[in-house]
């Protein structure tokens, strides 16, 4: 998904121009990194807030066009006020293509309910991560990784290295050489409890057979 976030350049600083510009609908923020100088911008506050609902504006390459002048950035920060939905200030880090860069990338689970875990089993999956960070070129960051749960039994953990990765993309946790668990699937207690319930009473019955034969 390509997203374009419209900025204008901004020449007040402080916090009191901040607050008047908070004020006015708009948001501050800056664009840095690269060779060029940090470079302070602001943006439309309703704009920006409904593109930070999307998944993709958190791990995607983003345009950013600032009085006609376009160039790749990555969002790095963003921080919203403690309690009303407002956004106070957001980071955007500028993009070399030519050198790898890390970014936090969300995983999809599918197939879940199909699993023989959760369907034969009456398991439940347990998401240990929901995000990875990676390391590759601006080029080939993915919006997303995919984690098809169609394989996964009851006890059974998937770990980083189970994950099928687009090419040229890493995950910086298996190149440390840590190896984090990602999904499992847990038999919940009340299922348990019921197959219990369901031997002893065959048990139960069984018992009640042989009496009856004797």
């Amino acid at each position: 998904m390509k997203i374009e976030v419209s900025a204008e350049q901004r020449s007040l600083q402080g916090k009191g121009a901040s607050r008047r510009l908070r004020g006015s609908g708009l948001v501050p923020a800056v664009i840095y990194g690269g060779e060029n100088a940090a470079q302070s911008i602001q943006l439309d506050h309703n704009d920006l807030y409904h593109k930070l609902a999307l998944e993709a504006f958190h791990a995607s390459i983003l345009t950013i066009n600032v009085a006609g002048k376009k160039e790749p950035v990555l969002l790095r920060d963003v921080q919203m006020h403690p309690f009303k939905r407002q956004v106070l200030h957001v980071d955007f880090q500028r993009v070399d293509k030519s050198k790898k860069i890390h970014m936090k990338v969300p995983l999809h689970f599918v197939n879940a309910d199909v699993s023989p875990g959760v369907k034969s089993s009456g398991g439940i999956v347990s998401h240990v991560l929901t995000e990875v960070d990676v390391s590759c070129f601006p080029g080939d960051l993915p919006e997303f990784i995919t984690v098809d749960l169609i394989d996964m039994t009851a006890g059974h953990t998937l770990h980083l290295s189970d994950l099928i990765l687009p090419k040229k993309v890493e995950i910086s946790m298996l190149v440390k050489g840590e190896d984090l668990p990602v999904a499992t699937i847990v038999i919940p207690r009340a299922v348990i409890s019921e197959e219990a319930a369901a031997g002893d009473s065959g048990d139960d019955a069984a018992e009640e057979e042989k009496t009856e034969e004797s």
